[in-house]
């Protein structure tokens, strides 16, 4: 770059009373987009004084492949870029985004444009509602299919069929999260083959992916992939969500937070699109999500309603009220129609000494473990917070193989006489339909393994 042309743009941004940057962009020989770099900054841009120019944009701003995309797009195909984005989440304030395109040499590989921002408060709702046509059109018909139905997940399917179509995807699917009980539920889902369900895709996907995502969404308004290059950036941060995408075949990805009360409850998952069309249906998806919150929101809160008087708060399972409900209606079934089923008691032996030696919120975290890795075993079956220390589990839909293996991996898994040690009794019913009896008979067994247990370990407080 000349230095004639350097002078150019910097008086430019200094002419500017707001943050403002001369970027250039690079487009590879392959046309996708090369080294993007602050050329000019003024110095509101830079209020800790630092030099940035002639710097990657990463090293003032967060990498963003739509951010690059719309760099792109302004500096070589002339395109100007105006738009509100939620960071109230990082900065405490909406970002207003202004890029325009500069002057481009023909057959130039290196195109410029200006890129300026500021901060504010509030969302200008009048600018932010200046979109196209059929942006708006999809919009409204999206807020009036959320009061079409009166089943919340027969409405969250028509919109999620609604987007997939919309943005041309592969797979999209809507997802709620409850962090107290470290699970998800895929609420509604569309996939392009109809003989895939996104429920069964999801079903092997561990909590723990996508608590991950929270992580990756701070430093952005949503995540998205359109190439490899975004997919190994993301790999280096999150190598095993990654690792479930490219087991899946994903390619593109878009990703948006549901955020109420500055606390993500959930997301919309969009894989396999149309990347040309990125840019476009970024913006109306982050609009919807708006409305999508709001739903979500509402539908959580009376879900939790229901769940307070059923669940055990600290360890996410089913509590004793909810126990005795199923053992009542289900023993009256099973008496008259008698079906194979199995029982199991398990008593958390170390619950009492973790209490003494290390206090009461590692007792917390180790029934929390216990919840989690029960529900992770039995999570076709029932599973109760039965006492104290002590778990049940009924189960109507395994074999009494399937059941056996269960109690195996319960038993490798729940093995540490340091922090989390259960002994089982369980017992199975294959045809006379006697519930009561069946729990009577596995809880004599897990007796006599917990006394076993604690004759072997002296030093535990029983």
């Amino acid at each position: 770059m000349s230095d004639n042309k350097y002078a150019n743009f910097k008086m430019l941004v200094n002419m500017c009373t707001m943050p403002s940057a001369i970027m250039s962009v690079e487009e590879k020989p392959d046309g996708s987009i090369g080294a993007i770099t602050m050329v000019a900054t003024n110095q509101y841009f830079s209020m800790t004084g630092e030099n940035v120019e002639g710097c990657p944009y990463t090293e003032k701003i967060p990498k963003d492949s739509k951010f690059e995309l719309l760099l792109y797009n302004a500096a070589l195909k002339g395109e100007h870029y105006c738009s509100y984005v939620d960071t109230t989440r990082i900065y405490g304030y909406w970002t207003e985004n202004i890029i325009i395109p500069l002057s481009h040499e023909e057959g130039s590989n290196i195109g410029y444009c200006q890129f300026m921002y500021c901060l504010t408060k509030e969302m200008d709702s009048g600018r932010y509602s200046i979109i196209a046509p059929d942006i708006a059109s999809f919009v409204i018909r999206t807020c009036l299919n959320l009061r079409k139905e009166d089943d919340f997940y027969a409405s969250m399917q028509v919109v999620v069929n609604d987007i997939r179509e919309f943005t041309d995807s592969f797979a999209t699917g809507l997802l709620t999260i409850s962090k107290e009980i470290d699970e998800f539920e895929v609420i509604a889902g569309s996939v392009r083959n109809a003989a895939l369900n996104i429920v069964d895709i999801f079903s092997n996907i561990p909590y723990d992916v996508i608590e991950s995502w929270e992580m990756l969404i701070s430093e952005t308004d949503c995540i998205i992939i359109r190439n490899e290059e975004d997919m190994r950036y993301l790999e280096a941060k999150a190598p095993s969500w990654v690792k479930t995408l490219r087991d899946n075949d994903v390619t593109s990805l878009c990703l948006v937070p549901f955020i109420h009360q500055n606390t993500i409850i959930g997301y919309l998952y969009i894989s396999n699109f149309d990347t040309a069309q990125m840019a476009r249906f970024k913006d109306t998806i982050q609009l919807v999500s708006v409305f999508l919150s709001s739903e979500v929101a509402h539908h959580l809160f009376i879900d939790r309603l229901k769940s307070l008087s059923n669940v055990d708060a600290r360890t996410g399972v089913y509590n004793r009220n909810a126990m005795n409900n199923k053992v009542d209606e289900l023993a009256v079934s099973l008496r008259y129609d008698p079906k194979p089923f199995s029982v199991a008691f398990c008593y958390l032996n170390t619950l009492k000494t973790i209490n003494i030696t290390k206090g009461h919120e590692a007792g917390n975290n180790l029934l929390k473990d216990a919840g989690k890795l029960l529900k992770e075993v039995f999570k076709d079956d029932y599973v109760y917070r039965s006492s104290g220390d002590e778990f049940a589990v009924i189960s109507t839909k395994c074999t009494e193989e399937e059941f056996k293996e269960k109690i195996s991996r319960l038993k490798e898994r729940a093995s540490d006489p340091n922090w989390l040690y259960l002994t089982i009794g369980y017992y199975t019913d294959a045809s006379e339909g006697k519930l009561h009896s069946a729990m009577h008979y596995a809880n004599e067994y897990e007796q006599e393994y917990k006394e076993e247990f604690y004759f072997n370990n002296p030093d535990m407080v029983k």
